[in-house]
């Protein structure tokens, strides 16, 4: 199967004929979808009592949570993010670097496949900036800085990177802390009141509460126990996806070690490293994994992101 993995991952990155995930031709879709059923064979190799149960436990929404997404809760969803990653994109523009950026689109909708939120459709996109961070909005905006790749080693590092902030999108941190519901009845039901709504209070009700959410990423951070469930939550679908599953941890520890004035941002919006780094090691431990021998990718990484 790891065969079969990776010829499928490199007929996708043939660099005559890079192929771009939202490739709308009839041969870029049929190479699509066995692309990313190769993926998904792969990963259901790799079971383990922890991985099998990752969505009830940890890495994805339970059954009662996806029966409590109502349609209009995911469009509010939806709509919310593309607000919010609008907001993000004023501040840091895109990279202009479109090879990069299909690159990383193809690694984290790798790991997405592994989330459990098929109702969503990721994006994944390099924003310019000096500081080393990463950005989720909701419904599945996910931004990375150039910085925060510059630092990487290996294509498994960047996964980690990525799958941490798919944690955040299909665990609903955002959503949760700021109640955002679609089809409440309540005037009390965080946006409802006014998502969707006409006339200047319901836009200026809706912007602050965009407004929240870009202070959640950018200054205020999300709380402790949010942070580590996305690291715990991303690696266990770096592991599902078929990548070295220490990948993250590995890679906080080279970010820790970086130049403090990249670390502005993350060391204010996140806990502290060594604890970060330590409840890795412990859940790595719990799993079985901790030395795991599974593909880190280094080679191609330093092609395409180099």
């Amino acid at each position: 199967m790891n065969k079969l993995f990776y010829a499928f991952w490199r007929m996708g990155l043939r660099a005559d004929n890079d192929l771009v995930i939202h490739n709308s031709s009839t041969s870029g879709k049929i190479l699509r979808g066995i692309f990313l059923a190769a993926l998904f064979l792969f990963g259901l190799s790799l079971a383990h009592a922890e991985i099998d149960n990752f969505r009830v436990r940890g890495g994805g929404q339970s059954e009662q949570e996806k029966t409590q997404n109502t349609v209009s809760d995911i469009k509010a969803e939806i709509k919310f993010g593309q607000n919010v990653a609008a907001r993000i994109l004023a501040r840091n523009p895109m990279i202009e670097n479109q090879s990069l950026i299909e690159y990383v689109n193809l690694v984290g909708n790798a790991v997405a496949l592994h989330a459990g939120r098929p109702e969503l459709k990721f994006h994944f996109t390099v924003i310019q900036s000096k500081h080393v961070n990463a950005y989720a909005a909701p419904g599945g905006y996910i931004f990375i800085t150039k910085p925060a790749i510059d630092i990487m080693q290996d294509e498994s590092e960047l996964a980690g990177a990525l799958a941490h902030e798919v944690a955040h999108v299909t665990r609903k941190h955002i959503v949760k802390a700021l109640k955002i519901k679609g089809s409440e009845i309540s005037a009390q039901s965080g946006i409802t009141r006014f998502l969707g709504g006409v006339g200047d209070a319901g836009r200026v009700a809706f912007s602050q509460t965009v407004n929240k959410a870009v202070e959640m990423l950018f200054q205020d951070g999300l709380s402790q126990e949010d942070e580590l469930d996305a690291d715990k939550t991303g690696t266990i679908y770096l592991a599902t996806t078929g990548y070295d599953p220490t990948a993250l941890r590995r890679y906080l520890r080279r970010v820790k070690a970086s130049k403090r004035d990249r670390l502005k941002v993350i060391s204010s919006t996140h806990p502290p490293f060594n604890l970060r780094i330590n409840k890795l090691a412990e859940q790595l431990k719990s799993m079985g994994v901790s030395k795991s021998r599974l593909p880190t990718v280094r080679a191609r990484f330093l092609k395409r992101a180099r």
